[in-house]
């Protein structure tokens, strides 16, 4: 039997709407597909939570596919290789406390995991901007089509609630960048209120900082990744990638507590 090009639209569709309208009231939303917001969302969902991906990309993984320089390998610290050997990747020793991992192979098993745990990954979706409720606090993304944004048209958003928004944007931190200097008066909780900004490379100090990094950075907002060196002025760290993923695992603890709290 046959399908009709009516019959592909009509799968297409009506998929997408039913998984979308089961995702405009989340538990966490989560802002980048890097290794750190899909490191997070897994483990959220797997405490059976309602958590969605939005990447502006068409792809998942952010800086991670290309290693360093196009070579696709990176380097994992003992620390995180708990994590990855959990998502099933396989680490090379490479010197001692070190090991080597395949790009490839890490985001695919990250991914595939986040997603057999129950998290909905949206792509091509950008979040232009948040939901501001209950006295200053974030509580949920505005979304508009990549495609949209970058043909500079003027077509309005739409809309997602979450009672925790995670920024996982990498070095641009751009939910917070948006949340900085879109409040009137707002004070960030950094040293100087907003965002300080990254450093230049220094891959020993920014592994070491990025999981202390990883907090609440504004009411309903938290911040992992690289967007937490960003906004807390630590060193960025090339092509080395644990503590993206210790980032991940502490910022869905601290996610659960908030929801706990609520």
């Amino acid at each position: 039997m046959g399908i009709s090009e009516i019959d592909v639209t009509r799968g297409i569709l009506e998929g997408f709407t039913r998984d979308f309208l089961g995702s405009l009231e989340l538990d966490v939303a989560v802002v980048g597909g890097g290794p750190s917001g899909m490191t997070c969302a897994y483990y959220l969902a797997k405490e059976g939570l309602k958590v969605s991906v939005f990447e502006r990309n068409l792809h998942v993984g952010g800086g991670m596919w290309g290693g360093g320089m196009l070579f696709p390998r990176i380097i994992i610290q003992d620390q995180a290789r708990d994590i990855l050997e959990g998502f099933g990747v396989k680490l090379e020793p490479f010197q001692e406390g070190y090991s080597v991992g395949d790009s490839v192979e890490t985001v695919s098993k990250v991914t595939a995991a986040a997603i057999d745990a129950g998290v909905k990954v949206w792509v091509g979706m950008s979040v232009e901007d948040v939901l501001i409720r209950e006295e200053d606090r974030v509580t949920g993304v505005v979304l508009n089509w990549r495609a949209v944004e970058l043909a500079n048209l003027h077509v309005d958003p739409l809309a997602v609630e979450a009672k925790v928004v995670i920024d996982a944007t990498g070095h641009e931190a751009g939910v917070v960048h948006t949340v900085a200097r879109k409040i009137p008066g707002c004070r960030l909780r950094t040293e100087t209120g907003g965002v300080i900004g990254e450093m230049p490379m220094w891959a020993e100090v920014g592994e070491a900082v990025i999981v202390e990094n990883t907090r609440e950075v504004y009411p309903g907002l938290l911040i992992t990744g690289m967007a937490a060196n960003a906004v807390y002025g630590s060193p960025r760290m090339g092509a080395i990638f644990g503590g993206m993923f210790l980032s991940g695992l502490k910022c869905a603890g601290l996610a659960v507590d908030m929801l706990k709290e609520a």
